[in-house]
């Protein structure tokens, strides 16, 4: 099963191991397990310190767990921990034996102080680069708690079960059989979820901190630069991110990033905070931000800034770098059979519409991308533009004509989502040039209809936004707003590029810090 290459690198991993470890593998008789079972038995042959036993008594099977030699195990996984997931698997086998992880001392302490006592399971599909996160964390979660196990599943190695559970979007997590979320999950995030006092503990410690000299609203590529630069300055600097590396954190392959050939987003997003970290920076994760005052309406003159937990910080500059995130198609049953049919990730939870009927909304490029990716999965897939034509790339519009398995209808207007109650059964459009209503039915539609800025916490304040929500900025990066600065995919700069991101934040950070030289703060 694993390539000599792969079994070199994993042999090295595992002289790495801080005890002797178990895999304790639950088998049936189908065709699935016996691959199970070569895998388990595969890995144990590459290191005297892991033994594999076939007398495991999970239910669900196959399945295998890992264990510290002489106790139960805890970390399982139903199915195989290959594609995006065989990191998972690495980092489960050093984790296990007594490996440190690399998360703080504090995060760590966290994690122990849950005293958990609960059965995870996420449903996963080995394509999606949004899943291991997940997984890992969980697992790291499951370690630390002697009372809590986690199961990582395949969707397309139990398709009955996703099916029965209707299952339509990954990561989806359950804890003790209830839905406790869905979508990409940082270990952070996880944590502050299950401890029930993280809210109120990181409004106490946010309290607590001084005044900023910059202080970034967001940790996306223009956040993560302007912080680079504010602290280079030997400046005090502050990020407050929602989830560090932003919409990165969604994107699949980024190969248009000078210097950098190819990268997938969660790797640019670790790669960036770890730049950030090398800094004296103050990250604040998993924030929201509830309400900005500018310089000119505060007494102090300083920028005051309220979280929506509740925590007050100041800050003689801010830069607004809060990102933009999928636009909704805003008509009725997408709110409802979102995860249930309703996706936006066709990466991530395309496997698990195999062999059958989807539509994707939008022909620009990421829309027909993804069409053209599904094709290779689906049944069918029907594109649905508004436009009378597509506003993809040529290339790629040559590629998705050539499949013999999809669709376009143009001047098309979707109206509905259709669904049993349970999950997408279809979808209702409206022919632009005629009138004519329309049905498809089909299992899934993945929108993909460009972007919202993330500037709704503005709307009440006297940031001059643009009628598209967009934050007016000049060729400074500033806004009509003393000490308040903007950058990135929020902003009114065209073309909505990693590279340009990037660049703005950088422009924003300079002139926040030539603000405070001529200002005299």
């Amino acid at each position: 099963m694993l390539d000599q290459n792969i079994k070199a690198q994993l042999k090295a991993y595992l002289e790495r191991l801080e005890s002797p470890i178990e895999l304790v593998a639950a088998l049936d008789d189908s065709d699935k397990a016996e691959k199970v079972k070569e895998l388990v038995t595969e890995i144990a042959e590459l290191s005297d310190r892991v033994t594999a036993r076939f007398d495991g008594d999970n239910t669900r099977r196959p399945s295998f767990g890992v264990a510290k030699a002489g106790e139960q195990p805890r970390v399982f996984f139903a199915g195989l921990p290959m594609g995006h997931e065989f990191t998972s698997l690495i980092l489960a086998l050093l984790q296990v034996s007594g490996y440190a992880p690399k998360v703080s001392d504090e995060l760590l302490a966290q994690i122990k102080g849950l005293n958990l006592q609960a059965n995870f399971d996420v449903f996963v599909s080995l394509s999606c680069h949004n899943c291991p996160d997940v997984v890992q964390a969980l697992n790291l979660i499951a370690i630390y708690n002697p009372n809590t196990t986690t199961t990582m599943i395949d969707g397309a190695f139990f398709q009955e079960e996703v099916e029965e559970r209707k299952i339509m979007a990954v990561p989806m997590v359950f804890q003790d059989q209830q839905h406790i979320g869905q979508g990409r999950m940082t270990l952070e995030e996880l944590v502050a979820k299950l401890d029930q006092n993280s809210a109120a503990k990181d409004a106490a410690a946010i309290n607590a901190k001084g005044i900023f000299d910059v202080l970034v609203i967001g940790g996306g590529p223009a956040g993560a630069t302007s912080a680079i630069y504010a602290a280079r300055k030997g400046i005090k600097t502050g990020i407050v991110a929602e989830r560090f590396g932003g919409q990165v954190m969604d994107t699949m392959d980024i190969e248009n990033f000078t210097s950098v050939q190819k990268t997938q987003g969660p790797k640019f997003a670790a790669d960036m905070e770890a730049h950030v970290r090398e800094y004296d920076v103050d990250i604040m994760n998993l924030q929201r931000v509830a309400h900005i005052t500018g310089a000119e309406y505060t007494v102090n003159g300083l920028v005051a800034v309220e979280l929506e937990n509740g925590a007050k910080l100041e800050s003689k500059t801010v830069i607004l770098s809060t990102g933009a995130r999928w636009r909704e198609m805003n008509v009725p049953g997408e709110a409802e059979y979102r995860t249930r049919g309703v996706a936006y990730c066709p990466h991530c939870d395309g496997p698990l519409f195999k062999g059958k009927r989807v539509a994707v909304i939008g022909g620009g490029n990421s829309g027909v991308e993804a069409a053209i990716d599904l094709a290779g999965i689906v049944e069918h897939v029907t594109l649905i533009e508004f436009g009378d034509t597509l506003r993809a790339d040529q290339v790629l519009q040559d590629k998705l004509n050539s499949l013999n398995n999809t669709v376009v209808i143009k001047s098309a207007l979707t109206t509905e989502v259709l669904g049993d109650g349970s999950q997408v059964t279809g979808l209702k459009y409206q022919d632009r040039t005629t009138g004519e209503e329309h049905v498809v039915e089909l299992a899934g539609i993945f929108v993909q209809i460009g972007l919202l800025p993330n500037t709704d916490f503005l709307k009440d304040t006297a940031v001059e936004l643009s009628n598209r929500g967009e934050i007016i900025v000049n060729d400074r990066n500033e806004t009509n707003v003393k000490g308040v600065f903007a950058a990135g995919d929020c902003t009114t700069v065209p073309y909505k590029q990693i590279i340009i991101a990037t660049g703005e934040g950088a422009k924003a950070s300079l002139s926040a810090f030539d603000y405070i030289i001529r200002s005299g703060l």
